[in-house]
């Protein structure tokens, strides 16, 4: 027996209203959330439009199957990926043809799925466990008779086969999910070697993987609750799947100070470095997780993955921007910059909250754009809440200070140091040996002029 798809009306509205032109194809995504007993999707969009050069390519009704980009629809995945809060996921593909191009839709499918696969998981960070999901659904929708054929493959077996299963249309299948918030401090450190922009960016993976352990064995805390055993999230309560009340559930985690401590010992060395990245500050983390009985460690686990992705995500987009305006050649700056800062938009089709990142030169109007053409929906620029992360008045140096008092209010910001020949701490402790002992010589001339 195949798994079972439980798909949001609102995404049933949106397939059917696709066109594609005469003996062309339109790509898509679908998003939601998978567990071990069902999987539901929330959202579909289409892959926007791409140019290149002022010339239109494959993607958004374009012609035969061959001719489909393949690169640029597993870039629109990675990308919505990152707008997706804790908890949700990309799912698969849809692919809508006209009846004359149904026979080869399915090897189209297949070859896009693993694509889109490999490239997402490049930059994930965080480790599978044995309840993750790897079943990945495909839908191949006939733009004629608008006849539905779904099939999942499996993506850790390149030479899995095709399964069929099921896709059923429910109404309001999100609309009582529990959500959960988390505002965690962050303060990472990490070491450059070399100039170039790929010793930097192999570096930066280095650190955020090391973090990224450290933030998947942290202490959790979901609603007052330790996400230790298999106890259900809600308990105690009637959950009715057609309510549209969501609850807020205030979740909390614990890096232990201990373990970071003997984490850092057991892999000490000494290194020669030309800089280190700092990255620090108060993120705000969001997650949902289904109502089909879920466990207080399902919860633990989408907090905890949305705080990796969000800070990894902006290190990422950092790296891309320090690339474009300063150029491979100037290596890393000596000066603090801020990272984007993470806003969130609601959905109208599912009630659910997806994410966007602004930088500091931007505006609502730039986020609203982004949604439109990422996520193929109009959002107003008053429906974006900003106020979650607010900006560093970031000062040259080592001190930085904040127009709000309130710590959760702080934006991540990145430290960029220069031109360190060792690892930033040995300094700072060899400096301080000196200052002590140039006092120690000051108050023994100080003596004994004084005796004299």
């Amino acid at each position: 027996m195949g798994r079972s798809y439980f798909v949001d009306e609102a995404v049933e509205e949106y397939l059917s209203g696709l066109q594609a032109a005469p003996g062309s194809c339109v790509t898509g995504l679908l998003a939601g959330q998978s567990s071990p007993q069902r999987d539901f999707v929330v959202l579909a969009v289409q892959t926007p439009h791409r140019e290149s050069e002022g010339q239109p390519k494959a993607s958004k009704g374009v012609g035969p199957l061959d001719d489909i980009d393949v690169e640029w629809v597993t870039e629109h995945a990675k990308q919505v990926s990152r707008m997706l809060p804790g908890g949700l996921s990309v799912l698969g593909l849809f692919l809508l043809t006209p009846p004359e191009l149904s026979k080869d839709a399915q090897n189209a499918l297949k070859r896009l799925i693993f694509a889109m696969e490999k490239y997402i998981i490049k930059g994930r960070l965080w480790e599978l466990s044995e309840e993750d999901v790897t079943d990945r659904v495909t839908l191949h929708i006939c733009s004629k008779t608008k006849k539905l054929v779904c099939k999942t493959f499996d993506v850790k077996d390149p030479k899995s086969s095709a399964k069929p299963a099921d896709w059923k249309y429910q109404t309001g299948i999100s609309s009582s999910w529990p959500m959960l918030t988390c505002s965690v401090e962050v303060d990472l450190q990490i070491p450059v070697t070399g100039s170039s922009s790929d010793n930097t960016d192999k570096c930066m993976k280095d650190g955020l993987r090391r973090w990224a352990k450290q933030i998947e064995a942290a202490y959790c805390l979901v609603n007052g609750r330790q996400a230790l055993d298999d106890s259900e999230l809600i308990s105690g309560q009637k959950k009715n799947p057609k309510t549209t009340n969501r609850q807020t559930l205030p979740t909390r985690i614990f890096v232990s100070d201990e373990q970071v401590e003997l984490d850092e010992r057991s892999t000490a060395l000494v290194q020669v470095c030309s800089g280190s990245m700092r990255v620090r500050g108060v993120v705000h983390c969001r997650a949902y997780i289904h109502n089909n009985k879920p466990k207080v460690r399902h919860a633990a686990q989408a907090i905890k993955r949305d705080l990796i992705n969000t800070v990894c995500s902006r290190v990422e987009m950092f790296l891309e921007d320090l690339l474009i305006n300063e150029g491979s050649q100037k290596g890393l700056c000596s000066e603090q910059q801020a990272l984007p800062r993470r806003v969130f938009a609601p959905m109208s089709i599912s009630g659910l909250s997806v994410c966007d990142y602004m930088f500091p030169d931007e505006s609502t109007a730039d986020v609203a754009e982004r949604l439109k053409e990422m996520l193929d929906c109009e959002t107003p620029e008053e429906d974006i809440d900003t106020s979650l992360e607010s900006i560093f008045s970031a000062i040259s140096g080592s001190e930085i200070t904040d127009s709000h008092d309130d710590d959760s209010s702080k934006h991540v910001i990145s430290e960029i140091q220069a031109e360190n020949p060792i690892i930033q701490k040995a300094p700072q402790y060899y400096a301080g040996v000196a200052i002590a002992a140039a006092v120690a010589l000051l108050a023994t001339v100080t003596s004994l002029l004084y005796f004299n």
